[in-house]
């Protein structure tokens, strides 16, 4: 165990994790040059490679002067900090990445903060420093202001390059702590593993990321899930480098995989305990502290544009949620829509992610509601509801309040766009909280915002003010009682559930204008008037109408007396109202985006 590093490199998006991996992968020759096809050689699925980021953590064994190096590549985005959260608790140390042209951005911090709290060792590392506009002098006073690391200690690196790579795995062999055996492991009696991640493999089943923390598993061992109690022979295990390689033992403080077989994907959950030892005594079994349940935040509707897909997508659903742990569903029905799923989301990132994963690798035709939030329903009679759908809001007459969630948004931004950023989120409800300086140039900005108005078209509208310089990381704080109200629209004389939205009262009127007039654009026109209508319970509070097609019936006639012209419009007015009332409107996707861009 003494020669044992595992450890995790964190950072804000884009500013080169995979990259540094794949300079790692170089220099210990885990991989050779004819194996390195492409850049960012841990980045294994499709979607990552095109949008250039890291969505799953990705472990992978390196053996380096003597040492066995045990390395997780984290997600940097705040969608994925459930992930980032999962790496961390399976190592002792960790890596922290910061662009030298960019300094500290919003997401190293929270990313610093998660690890500190695992006492992880921490190793600083500035990188991009071959770019033109790279100051690793700046950045190395932002981090011994910001984050009270010592500028000596800071590791200069060029991970494009590999200058300087090797010194990060000297300091990593130096600083960070080997696994620590327990007293249980010494006397041999019990094996424990905590799962880290798992996959869903067509033809092994669920495959375990396991981190030892005591005793070794071998090829063919009995093990059980503690929390699951399921029971599984190991049929295959061994470590990853960066594909799956085979081994006979697992040792104590080593990472690696383990094939269950199991088919069913409740049954191996992720930061459950595998266990082996005395089986008379498992009642008295402990398993490891594993991780705190993941909450979504973001809560939006899928369906099948064809109902007879609606099987298809309940499996894959299933099969993606062992994929993606942060991932939650349960059954939903619509009127409009039909039957579907009401799921659970880190982020607006992370719905698109779980929407192109699910069109690309199940090859399924999706329509997905606009996403909302949860609400604290507290009733008249005492009773506390929580709704993750604006659809499943009880009748008006017998609530008492509304609570929304509220966060804590902190927003790191050049110091000149302070003003306008502050603009943007008094718009949304928030206030200003606190302002800290991190230099000359730039500013730590703390808000609190309704959680609802941050995850609608925020992040866009702070990208504009800044031109791009500004980040952001938030944390949900509390549900706090606020004046919301339920906003229906009816298109055609039908109650769309799929875009009903709760808002703020004071809101409600003009949000309802913008929206009947986004949806007058998006709706395709049909032989017969379509009306769109906002409504706040009974009372209408805007109106669009999307004109009919119509033929000119009267092209044939001419001269003679007006009736004859007025009985053949009269005739079309008729057939046009009967229309209307068999009439179906086709809603493309584009109708619940709307609601999106609520501006």
């Amino acid at each position: 165990m003494n020669n044992i590093r595992n450890f995790c490199i964190i950072a804000h998006i884009d500013h080169g994790k995979s990259t540094l991996a794949d300079r790692f992968l170089q220099i210990t020759q885990t991989l050779s040059e004819r194996d390195m096809t492409h850049g960012q050689m841990l980045d294994t699925m499709d979607l990552e490679q095109e949008r250039g980021i890291t969505i799953k953590l990705q472990p992978v064994r390196m053996d380096w002067n003597g040492y066995i190096l045990n390395l997780i590549d984290t997600p940097g985005h705040v969608d994925f900090s459930y992930e980032v959260s999962r790496s961390i608790a399976a190592c002792e140390g960790a890596i922290l990445v910061v662009d030298a042209t960019q300094g500290i951005q919003a997401q190293t911090l929270a990313n610093l903060y998660m690890a500190m709290e695992h006492n992880l060792t921490i190793i600083p590392v500035i990188n991009k420093i071959d770019m033109p506009a790279a100051d690793p002098e700046r950045v190395k006073d932002e981090i011994e202001n910001m984050l009270a690391i010592p500028r000596e200690e800071v590791i200069e690196v060029s991970a494009k390059t590999g200058q300087n790579v090797e010194a990060v795995l000297k300091a990593i062999i130096d600083h960070i702590p080997a696994p620590t055996p327990t007293t249980v492991a010494e006397t041999g009696t019990e094996s424990r593993a905590l799962v880290f991640d798992s996959i869903y493999d067509t033809y092994r089943g669920v495959v375990s990321y396991v981190r030892m923390v005591e005793g070794s598993f071998k090829k063919g061992d009995k093990l059980r899930f503690l929390n699951t109690k399921t029971d599984i022979e190991l049929t295959e295990l061994g470590y990853f480098r960066p594909k799956y390689e085979p081994k006979n033992e697992l040792k104590p403080g080593e990472i690696g995989y383990i094939v269950t077989g199991l088919k069913s994907v409740s049954e191996a959950r992720v930061g459950d305990t595998l266990w082996k030892g005395n089986w008379g005594k498992i009642d008295q079994a402990i398993p490891l502290p594993g991780y705190k349940k993941v909450v979504p935040k973001v809560y939006a509707g899928i369906y099948c544009v064809d109902g007879d897909d609606f099987p298809m997508l309940r499996d894959s659903l299933e099969k993606l949620v062992l994929n993606d742990a942060a991932l939650t569903y349960e059954p939903d029905q619509s009127a409009a829509l039909g039957s579907g799923f009401r799921c659970g989301f880190l982020g607006l990132l992370h719905m698109d992610i779980v929407q192109e994963r699910l069109e690309r690798e199940y090859d399924l035709d999706l329509i997905m509601t606009a996403p909302s939030v949860s609400y604290e329903i507290a009733m008249k009679n005492g009773e506390i509801l929580t709704i993750s759908s604006p659809t499943n809001l009880p009748d008006p007459s017998t609530i008492g309040s509304i609570a929304e969630p509220w966060v804590k948004l902190e927003v790191v931004c050049p110091k000149e766009k302070v003003g306008d950023i502050m603009k943007i989120v008094q718009q949304r409800r928030g206030f200003h909280k606190d302002i800290s300086y991190i230099d000359t140039e730039r500013t730590l900005v703390v808000f609190e915002m309704p959680l609802a108005t941050l995850i609608l078209d925020f992040y866009d509208a702070l990208k504009n003010v800044s031109s791009g310089y500004a980040s952001m990381n938030y944390e949900i704080l509390e549900y706090r009682v606020e004046n919301l109200v339920k906003l229906d629209m009816m298109i055609a004389g039908e109650k769309v559930d799929g875009l009903s939205t709760m808002c703020h009262k004071n809101e409600a009127e003009g949000l309802g204008r913008r929206l009947a007039k986004k949806l007058k654009e998006v709706i395709p026109r049909a032989q017969f008037t379509i009306a769109i209508q906002a409504t706040i319970g009974g009372k209408i509070v805007a109106r669009e109408t999307i004109s009919a097609f119509r033929k000119d019936v009267t092209a044939g006639l001419y001269g003679g007396d007006v009736t004859r012209k007025n009985k053949v419009l009269k005739k079309q007015k008729a057939g046009k109202k009967r229309m209307k009332q068999v009439g179906n409107i086709a809603l493309p996707q584009e109708a619940f985006q709307a609601i999106l861009k609520k501006d």
